[in-house]
């Protein structure tokens, strides 16, 4: 993992002073904000050099990923800033953590969002399914008879784990087979003939 943080001027003479603040982006899986993690990164950081002058150079540094770290959050790496001023202390380096897509969830705060696809018996009967969560984690949830797509579900503390964790919302999306199949087809056609459904039934009870 690389990150770029800008340079900066260094003041000749004056006063004793902290050296500046600098920040730098740090993307990271779901995983590592889920159990917390150490991750390797390069830094291009400013270094004074003999005559006083600032040039930047590759620093490798090991981060500690705090679990439940948010989108946006910054992590705070003391002294990894810009070099201080007539013997002043090095200012400190920020690390705003960022996320890598996930290809099933959304992440608001410590919040999983997660389109949940279920089959039409499940959605009529209900059912209890597995949902694998990251890090290898899974929590089982029950599908409520007579669901519909759109139908929502809050599981609570099933988010990203922390001091307070998160909670996992779940949007029901109800998958019909193809009818392209023979045996489909066939279920279909009998259920067109002996099932008396309209779903359209309360629109032409409000004309």
């Amino acid at each position: 993992m690389f990150s770029h943080i800008g340079g900066t001027r260094r003041r000749a003479g004056g006063p004793q002073a902290k050296g500046q603040d600098h920040h730098a982006r740090i993307v990271i899986d779901l995983d590592d904000a889920w159990n917390g993690s150490t991750r390797q990164i390069s830094l291009r950081v400013p270094q004074a050099g003999p005559d006083g002058r600032l040039t930047l150079v590759t620093r490798t540094l090991k981060v500690k990923i705090p679990q439940g770290v948010r989108e946006g959050q910054l992590i705070r790496l003391g002294g990894l800033g810009a070099p201080g001023f007539s013997g002043g202390s090095a200012g400190d380096l920020y690390l705003e953590v960022h996320f890598h897509p996930h290809p099933r969830f959304r992440v608001e705060g410590r919040d999983l969002h997660l389109a949940l696809p279920v089959a039409p018996w499940e959605a009529a009967l209900g059912a209890t399914i597995a949902i694998a969560l990251p890090a290898g984690h899974q929590v089982k949830v029950r599908i409520p008879e007579g669901a519909q797509s759109g139908h929502k579900l809050k599981v609570r503390g099933k988010g990203i784990p922390g001091d307070s964790s998160g909670d996992l919302y779940l949007n029901i999306e109800v998958v019909l087979p193809d009818a392209s199949h023979p045996q489909a087809r066939q279920i279909y056609e009998t259920m067109q003939r002996e099932l008396a459904f309209n779903p359209r039934a309360e629109w032409e009870n409000t004309r």
